[in-house]
């Protein structure tokens, strides 16, 4: 890899800060920004290991059908306040649309 170049963490990492705040994207989405075509567990563990560190918004990612993916008690309620106060609308069956409030891998693409 040359000195320029990003690695697989830090392109998904830099998609992932640039989601704009009001929108949200999707595991797959990101990872195909980041340039993989199958890379939405990848995406998953990125957030899962670094969203702390690198201060992600990792409340800005969901599932591709728009469903919030995390359990209830499992950090569900946190992410679906945090999207409500940024003013995603998030149904009562715990849904986001998509068509309104989703950026995706169109958006952003990252230098590799």
């Amino acid at each position: 890899m040359a000195a320029n170049e990003l690695s697989s963490t830090q392109r998904i990492v830099k998609v992932i800060q640039s989601i704009p705040a009001g929108k949200v994207s999707s595991y797959r989405d990101v990872a195909l920004a980041a340039g993989f075509h199958n890379g939405a567990r990848q995406t998953a563990r990125v957030l899962h290991s670094l969203s702390q560190k690198e201060h992600l918004p990792w409340h800005r990612v969901i599932k591709v059908d728009g469903h919030i993916a995390l359990p209830r008690g499992g950090g569900r309620e946190l992410q679906i306040a945090l999207l409500r106060s940024e003013g995603v609308e998030v149904s009562e069956q715990d849904v986001v649309d998509m068509r309104r409030y989703g950026w995706g891998a169109e958006s952003f693409h990252v230098q590799r």
